[in-house]
């Protein structure tokens, strides 16, 4: 299956990109989310990060379809 990851904030530093195609066997965002963090090792805040599923805001457990943009945020300290 193919998507495209899109990184945020901390993320796209962490990445060090804004954005990458993967190719993948499929499964949900989270699934996905792991698989980035083995390439990324610094990808590592699922717990409290944010995800969008073509730009729409989503659950961790949604599976994934062929064609998919997911966005990853990290999590957000207010003050």
């Amino acid at each position: 299956m193919k998507n495209t990851a899109r990184y945020f904030a901390l993320f796209r530093e962490q990445a060090g990109c804004a954005s990458e195609p993967v190719e993948w066997v499929g499964g949900t965002a989270a699934d996905l989310f792991r698989l980035l963090a083995q390439r990324h090792e610094s990808l590592t805040s699922e717990a409290a990060a944010l995800v969008a599923i073509n730009d729409e805001m989503a659950a961790w457990e949604t599976a994934l379809q062929e064609g998919d943009e997911v966005l990853f945020f990290p999590p957000v300290a207010g003050g």
